[in-house]
């Protein structure tokens, strides 16, 4: 009596067969369909990307092969200036004051954002009632949906006369590298909050149960258990903040000017790579011209500096990621 019992439980405990399972036999043509468009959509992405790259890097090739350009010159010289004919005198490729524009303003975004979005991401994660959590997070979230002509705008008629008057109008230009920066800031404050609350969130809550357990204050426990065990995902927003400051366009093209200058100061006026971009397509530069090649000779030194940081950040990630 107990042997077909124990043979019946046995038999209902026992997994199914890989030809009796579920995914057993042939894929149903819906699901061949699927899988086909999921593989295609994955090729178009891959082909796309590197199709984007290769012609960047065709075009900026073009740039350097022009008479009178010289890769040395383009990474040492300390003035800019494609606009006029090679065989002038005035003709300066170097890239480096377009470059310290483009670190200054970001420098300045970084300052402004990631104190605010540290911040607001412990509150929402440790101090935060649940629906006050549900109710902030999309609003900040949405935020970041401003198209960034707007904040442009904002940045040059809000910001820049406020600078001026707390700093007097001799110092501050009405075109500054410093109100492009801190609206640049603002812009990335709710990516680095987001995308670090998430990884405060993620923190096994037991952490916390046992710091509390010890007798730590809440602070406490938000800076020295919760902050450094989230501590790879935040590197992450704070990198992702960090490559959309150096992108960043139209902010930079309305309140920081069009005259690239070698200088630290961020009350004068500068230009960016990506507002030189803008600068010379709004001028439509001849195809094939040195003014029209440089467009993309900037977009590469662009591509490799974002890139750079995208790998730095995810070897990071990689060597310091905390797995629960």
């Amino acid at each position: 009596m107990s042997t077909g019992s124990d043979s019946r439980v046995s038999t209902m405990e026992r997994p199914p067969s890989p030809t009796t399972g579920l995914g057993a036999g042939k894929r149903r043509p819906g699901e061949r369909v699927i899988l086909t468009l999921m593989q295609v959509a994955a090729g178009v992405s891959i082909l796309t990307t590197v199709g984007i790259v290769a012609v960047l890097f065709v075009d900026a090739s073009a740039f350097f092969r022009e008479p009178g350009v010289s890769f040395v010159d383009f990474m040492t010289d300390t003035a800019w200036r494609p606009f006029v004919e090679p065989t002038s005198d005035l003709f300066r490729i170097g890239v480096l004051p377009l470059l310290n524009g483009t670190l200054l303003v970001t420098f300045i975004a970084m300052v402004v954002a990631i104190p605010l979005g540290l911040m607001t991401a412990i509150y929402l994660s440790e101090y935060a009632a649940s629906k006050v959590r549900k109710t902030l997070k999309p609003v900040l979230e949405l935020l970041a949906g401003i198209p960034t002509v707007v904040l442009g705008y904002f940045a040059l008629t809000f910001m820049t006369p406020l600078l001026r008057v707390l700093f007097g109008t001799g110092t501050v230009s009405i075109f500054n590298a410093a109100s492009a920066g801190i609206v640049t800031g603002i812009m990335i404050v709710p990516t680095i909050a987001s995308l670090s609350e998430d990884a405060m969130s993620a923190v096994p809550q037991s952490l916390r149960e046992g710091a509390y357990g010890l007798g730590s204050a809440k602070r406490h426990v938000a800076l020295r258990v919760v902050l450094p065990a989230a501590l790879s995902g935040i590197v992450a927003a704070v990198i992702l903040g960090f490559s959309r400051a150096i992108g960043e366009t139209m902010i930079v093209a309305i309140a920081a000017g069009g005259l690239p200058t070698m200088t630290a100061n961020p009350f004068d006026q500068i230009q960016t790579m990506t507002a030189y971009i803008v600068q010379a397509v709004r001028g439509e530069a001849p195809r094939g011209s040195v003014t029209y090649q440089s467009i993309f000779a900037i977009g590469a030194m662009l591509f490799l500096l974002t890139f750079s940081l995208n790998i730095a950040a995810q070897r990071f990630v990689r060597r310091f990621r905390e797995v629960y």
